[in-house]
């Protein structure tokens, strides 16, 4: 099975420009790298398999294709709907969040 290429909305970016900024900041330029490497393998799973993420938001907030997967090792989720040609990357927010809110949000 060919891979689809994730497209990553403008508050998804942002969402990760946040992320690694506030791991360099916090926690030092190693765990920042770590939380990229992380990100990389979520997002190549994704490609690889889009139908194995979560629906669980998806149903709660009546969106339906929506799908969650999580960032091994560290507490943020990409979320997502499978394309037929690319999987779109909506946010990218900590799961200790309230994430029906955020995601209605385009840059929270």
């Amino acid at each position: 099975m060919k891979s689809k290429p994730l497209v990553l909305r403008e508050a998804a970016r942002g969402d990760i420009e946040a992320a690694v900024d506030f791991y360099g900041a916090e926690a030092g330029e190693p765990v920042a790298l770590r939380f990229v490497d992380a990100l990389e393998r979520a997002f190549r799973a994704i490609g690889r398999h889009p139908a194995a993420g979560s629906p669980r938001f998806g149903h709660e907030l009546d969106l339906p294709g929506l799908r969650a997967r999580t960032v091994r090792g560290f507490p943020f989720v990409a979320f997502y709907v499978e394309r037929e040609d690319q999987a779109d990357v909506w946010r990218m927010l900590h799961g200790q969040r309230d994430i029906p809110t955020w995601l209605g949000e385009p840059n929270a």
